[in-house]
């Protein structure tokens, strides 16, 4: 955090320099500048008169959003209930709203490939979803390999009636991209269509895939 400290004692000098002159006389002869300095001056001082105590105000206090009071107490939670084979990691500790979620299934295809998802939860979270992408390139049904993911927890307007909604919460998200690799994991309304048709084709050739990403892209 930058810190910005200001001098206001050449200011004061400035405006008491003037005290004893005709004020109006002097504000019509001096450069712009200098007058627009001593009009903001004049009321800065009347401001810091009439302030309780006749010291300098306090900067107004930042408000905390809304997301980021509840963001400290998901994100505890979040991280005391993570799914088997799960981890978070922060950046920066003081910017909850954004993290990585890495993804390591203990079981299935895609086990003893390391998956890393990029979460940012926006400024009018809870109303709206957590922004998330795949990092990882893979091959699966449901994540293209550019990192867009199918997953109607994460949609405002899902039309299974199993979208986003404002009762949802960080741990829900972290579980649902978890169970992507297990029990969410879906053939039938894929996103990565070409992925799903090679697996009804051949599922012996779709996990050699699969395992070939793996090594090429992943690693533990």
């Amino acid at each position: 955090m930058e810190l910005i400290a200001t001098n206001r004692g050449s200011h004061k000098l400035l405006y008491e320099g003037y005290a004893n002159t005709d004020l109006s006389q002097g504000l019509r002869s001096r450069p712009d500048a200098e007058v627009c300095l001593e009009r903001t001056m004049i009321t800065l001082t009347k401001k810091l008169k009439s302030s309780k105590g006749g010291g300098i105000p306090e900067p107004p206090k930042k408000r905390i959003s809304i997301r980021d009071q509840l963001l400290v107490k998901e994100v505890s939670e979040m991280e005391s209930n993570l799914p088997e084979g799960c981890t978070v990691k922060f950046e920066d500790p003081n910017a909850l709203h954004t993290f990585r979620l890495i993804v390591a299934p203990p079981e299935g295809y895609w086990a003893g490939g390391v998956f890393v998802f990029s979460i940012n939860v926006p400024e009018d979270y809870n109303i709206a979803p957590p922004v998330v992408r795949c990092e990882t390139k893979l091959w699966h049904p449901n994540i293209s390999e550019e990192g867009e993911i199918c997953l109607s927890l994460l949609r405002q307007n899902s039309i299974d009636g199993l979208g986003w909604a404002p009762t949802r919460r960080l741990k829900d998200v972290v579980w649902g991209l978890s169970s992507l690799f297990q029990d969410l994991l879906n053939f039938d309304d894929p996103l990565n269509i070409e992925a799903a048709e090679h697996y009804q084709r051949d599922k012996d050739s779709f996990r050699w895939k699969v395992r070939d990403y793996i090594e090429t892209y992943t690693k533990r």
